[in-house]
């Protein structure tokens, strides 16, 4: 019997660089299989090769038995196979039903499109998801779960037998993962096959059956998920074993570096008022869309609010005005380091001294031997794996992006750096490195704000959680205090502890 999907010994080049040396992966129908690594360990080039986007230098690729070599993403899509992004790429300005049938509409008897038949179809595909709805609303403003359910529904719509689901619950809520969990079994029971691509070890082992593992290109092992740990699986991922994820350190705590008092912007958040002293690492945490991010954003500048005051070091800090909040020694690494945190098409020495080109320039003039020295130093110590400084940041792994963008705050030589979730996405080897670095620059007195969905994160690395819950500070935790239970209750409770300065 053959099996659904096949890929055996697989390589790829671009340029000198060897991005898969040996991949390979099986996939049965009515299983959902795990594909994990750090991340540049191959796992997206695999990807791309699977839904046509890339070809493959070597190797075999099979589909129920059959060798293929797709030539074209359309050309994977029209032989079932269907890549669900972490990202979805709909047309905002189109319907749902309008995206689910995009270029493949039904006609009327007239000929002109058939819009009920794409109505009653939409509502068929999206009921059988268990997900009411409108297929007339715009996928503009739609939250990134219910986008990923119009692809689901699109590629079901196009009777894919294989799904791929790459990172898919990285931006989702609690509830949004489980609902997600509940149509990837389901579609499991249906018989298609399905690749389960994440970071998050708790999914990877409450949902899927089987496990393979990649590093640096290579295919390391297949186990069935009843028969590995955690901890063997980070051992094959980074080729040693992460002994201690969160490597905090403990820290002298020092003046008062960030006050920020009464804080008020109707309808985000009221009355915020909270301090971060140096060395301190304050976590800001609670459920997705209560408020913490937009808290963070306003603190630094990026938004505006109507009361309230923020210092810094004891100085008036301007509202809205992200220039004079870095002038007085604020960084901030923010949630989407590819929009916000990142120039995409310049290269890491580039990016690394976005913040600091003033400094570096002489006599106004800046030239890339000038900037050569500084993005040097910032990307060893950081430990960035690039083929060279020219290197588009688009072209790094999450990863390597998110330690880019941390160089070039911490070139800034800053008193405070506000984090908003700086493990999303990456892998578990550099989630490690970067926990260190943050320890690390706790260690050198500067003050840490950080935003993370991650307990586990907000648990082994804050010397204090801030609770938000609807814009507003419900609970403030020390680290001693501080339990899962305590910080989930706090941010599911309209009543918590009294918070305090």
């Amino acid at each position: 019997m053959s099996h659904l999907l096949e890929l055996h010994d697989v390589t790829k080049t671009f340029g000198a660089v060897a991005a898969l040396a040996g991949a390979e992966i099986v996939l049965d129908s009515g299983t959902i299989h795990a594909l994990v690594g750090e991340n540049g360990a191959g796992k997206s080039t695999l990807v791309k090769i699977i839904g046509g986007l890339h070809g493959r230098d070597g190797g075999d690729f099979l589909l129920d038995g059959e060798s293929v070599d797709f030539r074209s993403t359309a050309d994977a899509k029209h032989h079932g196979i269907a890549v669900i992004y972490q990202e979805p790429t709909l047309f905002p300005d189109f319907t749902v039903a309008e995206n689910i049938f995009a270029g493949r509409q039904p006609y009327t008897r007239f000929g002109t499109i058939d819009r009920a038949e794409m109505r009653r179809a939409t509502r068929e595909l999206t009921e059988r998801l268990g997900i009411v709805i409108d297929p007339d609303r715009d996928a503009r403003g739609l939250s990134i779960a219910d986008q990923q359910v119009i692809e689901i529904a699109k590629a079901i719509s196009l009777n894919a037998k294989v799904l791929i689901m790459d990172e898919p619950t990285a931006a989702l809520s609690g509830v949004e993962v489980e609902r997600l969990m509940g149509i990837a079994r389901q579609l499991r029971d249906e018989g298609k096959g399905i690749i389960f691509i994440s970071h998050r070890f708790d999914e990877v082992f409450a949902l899927c059956s089987t496990i393979t593992v990649m590093r640096d290109g290579q295919h390391i092992a297949t186990s069935l998920i009843a028969d590995v740990t955690v901890d063997v699986i980070i051992r094959q991922m980074v080729g040693r074993s992460v002994e201690n994820l969160f490597p905090k350190e403990e820290v002298a705590i020092g003046d008062v570096v960030l006050d920020v008092e009464h804080l008020t912007r109707a309808g985000v958040f009221e009355d915020v008022s909270f301090q971060v002293r140096a060395g301190e690492i304050v976590c800001l945490a609670g459920l997705v869309g209560a408020g913490r991010s937009e808290i963070a954003r306003a603190v630094f500048g990026v938004d505006s609010y109507e009361s309230g005051a923020v210092t810094l070091g004891g100085v008036a800090v301007p509202r809205h005005r992200p220039s004079a909040a870095m002038a007085l020694g604020m960084g901030f690494v923010p949630e989407d380091r590819r929009k916000q945190g990142l120039a995409m098409t310049a290269g890491v020495q580039s990016n690394i001294t976005l913040a600091i080109r003033n400094q570096v320039a002489k006599y106004g003039f800046l030239t890339s031997k000038l900037e050569q020295g500084p993005a040097e130093h910032w990307a060893r110590r950081l430990q960035v794996k690039t083929r060279a400084l020219d290197t588009h940041a688009g072209m790094l792994s999450g990863g390597n992006q998110q330690k880019v963008v941390l160089a070039k705050w911490l070139a800034t030589n800053p008193k405070l750096l506000i984090i908003d979730e700086p493990t999303r996405g990456i892998d578990v080897g550099t989630k490690s490195e970067v926990h260190r670095l943050i320890s690390e620059l706790a260690g050198t007195g500067v003050a840490v704000l950080m935003i993370s969905s991650e307990l586990p994160e907000v648990l082994g690395m804050a010397d204090r959680v801030l609770i938000v819950r609807e814009g507003r500070l419900t609970a403030n935790i020390s680290r001693a205090d501080a339990t899962a239970e305590r910080v989930m209750y706090a941010a599911t409770h309209a009543a918590g502890e009294e918070v305090a300065k």
